[in-house]
């Protein structure tokens, strides 16, 4: 296959070379650990030659040996291939096909897995499923079928041993911590291995999935830019979740059709809606912001894909964020250090100036009064904070923040390569007086 020409993108160069391949998931912690490190001396390699023209085949190799992981590793290679930090443009761009695509799992396993899960209701989507999938993603893949009635749906399998690849990855000193370290160094990481080993288990679970689905779906049936698309119970499982099937662009797909500034502040304010909003309002949070998860349609609504990874938190806690917020917004040291101790956040008085810091790069442009753009030095800030190990290790930080990290750090991202203005401080203060 010809290398990439002026008409052609990395990412579409490594996307058609992934398009098609098939794999085993290994499942040992020892055979993980073993491919993860070598995956880990091949970004190195990357990282070592900075901007320049990267060896194509070398940028194959790494990004399909993460997607043959899928589970923590493959998490890492699509988060860290759309937030703002230092890595060579080619690395970032070629990890960016990991959000919707990897070595799949043979089209016979997919066979069998939904005659064992649908039983005679697996007949039609057999009949009708398209044998390459639209998307091979880090728990199970998605194929596009169709139902009795002749509705187009979208059917996501899991891939049969996911659990227990990801149970080996946060075995000790597996992949699971290893990554954690590489995308939070110097966090606290016990707490945060255990909320990342609790969301990524649960996220095993379709039956999970469709409930958090079809609880979304209830909440934004009105939305006028947000769609979250229709849950088929009956030809759902534990294994097998069968949604409407969306037609639509994907982040940078959109992004080239050059839309107004308009048509980018009204998704994305709708974007901030869906993942802070929702937490204020409701307690509910998805925790997977990544651009793969998003459809822009033609009539300017966006498409909310995959709720596999959300999080519920109870009322107590979501009033205490809201406190947060307004102590943050107003630089109030009282009560922001009332409002730490409330959250475990603090554990000595001496280290409030480095918590306070950490909630001021938390909230980034949310802090200013003003309308303005999301920009990349932004949503970079909360990332160049976590370098400062030796600061960070002095905080309790709670398992609970590890999410919420993930989807200012990420959504900060998004928002700033969507070009979206905003006043975010007032729009955050509204939610957050919402949480009551």
């Amino acid at each position: 296959m010809s290398e990439p020409d002026d008409t052609r993108s990395v990412r579409e160069y490594i996307a058609q070379r992934l398009r098609g391949a098939e794999s085993e998931l290994p499942t040992t912690a020892l055979g993980r650990l073993a491919r993860t490190a070598l995956s880990a001396f091949r970004a190195r390699r990357f990282l070592q030659i900075g901007n320049e023209v990267a060896d194509l085949e070398a940028l194959v190799k790494l990004v399909a040996s993460l997607g043959e992981l899928k589970g923590v590793a493959m998490k890492a290679g699509q988060l860290l291939s759309y937030v703002d930090m230092p890595l060579p443009p080619q690395l970032q761009e070629a990890l960016s096909v990991l959000q919707t695509q990897s070595p799949a799992m043979p089209l016979s396993r997919i066979t069998e897995i939904l005659r064992g899960e649908l039983g005679a209701d697996a007949g039609p989507i057999l009949a009708s499923i398209e044998p390459t999938p639209v998307s091979a993603a880090s728990i199970g893949q998605v194929h596009r079928a169709r139902l009795p009635d002749g509705r187009e749906v979208a059917v996501k399998v899991r891939y049969p041993e996911i659990d227990q690849a990801l149970a080996a990855d946060f075995r000790p000193a597996a992949v699971g911590a290893r990554i954690a370290a590489i995308v939070y160094p110097g966090a606290p990481v016990e707490p945060m291995m255990r909320e990342l080993r609790a969301r990524f288990l649960e996220e095993c679970d379709y039956l999970h999935e469709a409930r958090m689905q079809m609880r979304f779906g209830e909440l934004f049936r009105e939305h006028p830019v947000i769609i979250v698309p229709e849950v088929y119970p009956r030809f759902s499982s534990g294994r097998v979740l069968t949604t409407a099937w969306v037609e639509g662009r994907h982040l940078e797909s959109f992004l080239a059709t050059t839309p107004s500034q308009g048509q980018r502040d009204r998704v994305g304010e709708a974007l901030l809606e869906f993942y802070v909003g929702t937490l204020y309002r409701h307690g509910l949070y998805n925790c997977d912001p990544h651009p793969g998860n998003y459809l822009f349609l033609p009539d300017g609504r966006v498409a909310m894909l995959d709720y596999g990874c959300t999080r519920e938190f109870d009322r107590p806690f979501v009033a205490n964020l809201a406190a947060l917020t307004r102590a943050v917004q107003v630089d109030d040291r009282s009560e922001l250090e009332t409002t730490f101790q409330k959250l475990g956040l603090l554990v000595r008085h001496s280290d409030f100036e480095t918590a306070r810091s950490l909630m001021r790069s938390f909230y980034g442009p949310m802090l200013r009064d003003e309308r303005c753009p999301m920009t990349s030095g932004d949503a970079r800030s909360l990332g160049q904070l976590f370098q400062s190990k030796r600061e960070l290790m002095k905080l309790s930080i709670p398992g609970e923040f590890l999410f919420l990290f993930r989807i200012r750090f990420g959504l900060m991202s998004v928002l700033a390569r969507l070009g979206a203005q905003a006043n975010w401080l007032q729009l955050e203060r509204r939610f957050a007086r919402e949480a009551g």
